[in-house]
């Protein structure tokens, strides 16, 4: 009698254990089964300086490929209109009218010794890195972070992701050949000897000889750096979900290359250097064309190295820019029709500052050499991979999943309304609403401020379905859109602890 008990106390034990078992291997199997996830974005690039939105003189065929064989979207926008707000909304979910960083707000300068880095993100933060970490995903940020320099409760490793390699403060990402990287939360030295990003050619000094400018020239590539610092990372984590946020910080100024990257582009230049605002280059518009090019070589990198190790079936793979085009730095912008058809460039809330390049790639998940005109923006990323990775978010955000339309699925929710405001330091300040009318067109209006005098410009109306461009001001037309634009401007943001950031803020 007590050996039966005991056989069946046994066998129900064993069975009880291979039941653990078996959901432990089938856990494992799911967190195995997550897709990966690379997010690239750069800076200053605009939505026509690539190949697959039209440009003609800079080659960019990996991210042609990469349009072939993914989903491009041509109505994807920036969080802001230059750096840290926009970079701060793709973080955080959140537009510029609710978020905690709504402009640039630098501390030290552009030396080594006073690199302090921007306002950080609070602690406690949720970020695109801590959605991830709670998915089950090992996080990793590569380049240009731009919320919270070094010491402070904004960098990256306190910020959702296990491993930082890059520029914590985007002054210091002004250069590409700089001192140092941060890796983690330690000083990265490089093999560069330090060079102020802001400097003119010296009186006197021939700016269409070679040599004039054989002092401002290193040898220590810093965008290198971060495209072999992802290969490794890629290497390193193919076994297990990763989220990787690849941030190169070209093509902004400095215009700065390799000088045989350069050599790959002969066109008519004008030096730049003389009473300059960023580094002198003797040849801007094949440096950009080569910054580009650059990036564009690390894309193809990253895709080969996913189809060689496997994965690349299993990994979603994201392409865009921060914000519209520069002309700093000698970039001439007309030249590469940088902001296609659209009005307006980086500082510009109009849409060359905010409407992006937009590429997805998943092989099997994507339908390849599709185009979408879905309307997105930078705070519906994070919504989104946490619908992919299947968590629930506890904090709210202004996004929409724009999963269903990766997936070519027919449920996707759609923007009433999108919104963002911009401030400069001199007082002027910017919003734009984008409203949804199916029937009537698609809404887009602007208004200015001058918190100097008090001062509000009327509403400035377009027709974006009739008139991409933002050439005619339709405004007198149409009152009760403009009302609606007024209202949508004055509800969809809250008060800003900064008061410069806050548009009644008066500065006298």
């Amino acid at each position: 009698m007590f050996n039966t008990l005991t056989s069946k106390l046994v066998i129900m034990l064993v069975s009880i254990l291979c039941l653990f078992t078996q959901l432990g291997c089938a856990t494992t199997e799911r967190q195995a089964n997550k897709p990966n996830v690379i997010y690239i974005i750069v800076d200053d690039l605009g939505i026509g300086d690539i190949e697959p939105y039209g440009q003609q003189k800079i080659r960019t065929p990996n991210l042609q490929k990469l349009a072939h064989q993914g989903l491009l979207f041509t109505q994807h926008y920036a969080g802001s209109t230059v750096c840290a707000p926009s970079r701060a909304a793709l973080m955080t979910g959140l537009h510029s009218g609710h978020n905690q960083i709504r402009g640039n707000f630098e501390l030290g300068d552009f030396t080594d010794e006073r690199e302090y880095g921007q306002m950080p993100l609070k602690p406690g933060t949720t970020t695109l890195g801590t959605v991830m970490q709670k998915a089950g995903y090992h996080t990793a940020l590569i380049g240009k972070w731009g919320l919270g320099g070094p010491n402070s409760y904004g960098v990256p490793t306190k910020q959702g992701f296990d491993y930082f390699f890059g520029y914590l403060d985007q002054k210091q990402a002004h250069n590409h050949y700089p001192t140092h990287l941060w890796k983690n939360e330690q000083w990265f030295g490089l093999d560069n000897e330090f060079v102020h990003p802001h400097q003119s050619l010296p009186e006197g000094v021939d700016p269409n000889d070679p040599a004039s400018y054989q002092a401002y020239l290193r040898e220590d590539f810093a965008q290198e750096r971060l495209t072999q610092d992802a290969l490794r990372y890629i290497k390193e984590h193919k076994n297990k979900p990763f989220f990787l946020y690849l941030a190169y910080a070209g093509p902004h100024a400095a215009l700065q290359a390799p000088e045989e990257a350069i050599d790959q582009y002969d066109f008519e230049e004008t030096p730049y250097g003389v009473n300059s605002s960023y580094l002198p280059q003797r040849r801007p518009r094949a440096a950009r064309a080569a910054m580009i090019s650059h990036i564009d070589q690390g894309v193809g990198q990253v895709t080969a190295l996913l189809k060689e190790l496997n994965i690349d079936d299993n990994t979603l793979v994201i392409f865009t820019s921060d914000n519209g085009p520069s002309p700093e730095g000698g970039a001439d912008m007309e030249f590469f029709d940088s902001n296609a058809e659209f009005r307006g460039y980086k500082r510009d809330l109009y849409e060359g500052g905010i409407r992006m390049p937009t590429i997805a790639r998943w092989p099997g998940k994507i339908a390849a050499g599709k185009t979408t005109d879905h309307v997105s923006a930078f705070w519906d990323v994070l919504p989104t991979l946490a619908d992919l990775a299947q968590v629930k978010l506890k904090t709210p955000t202004d996004g929409i999943s724009f999963l269903p339309t990766l997936l070519d699925q027919t449920n996707q929710p759609k923007h009433q309304s999108l919104y963002w405001e911009f401030h400069r330091k001199n007082g002027y300040h910017s919003q734009a609403v984008r409203i949804r009318d199916e029937q009537n067109g698609d809404w887009k209006a602007v208004r200015f401020y001058n918190t100097k005098q008090g001062a509000i410009s009327p509403v400035e109306l377009y027709n974006l379905k009739l008139d991409p461009s933002e050439t005619n001001n339709v405004a007198a037309k149409y009152p009760q859109i403009v009302a609606k634009a007024e209202q949508l401007m004055d509800s969809s943001r809250t008060r800003s602890f900064i008061d410069e950031w806050n548009f009644d803020y008066n500065r006298e």
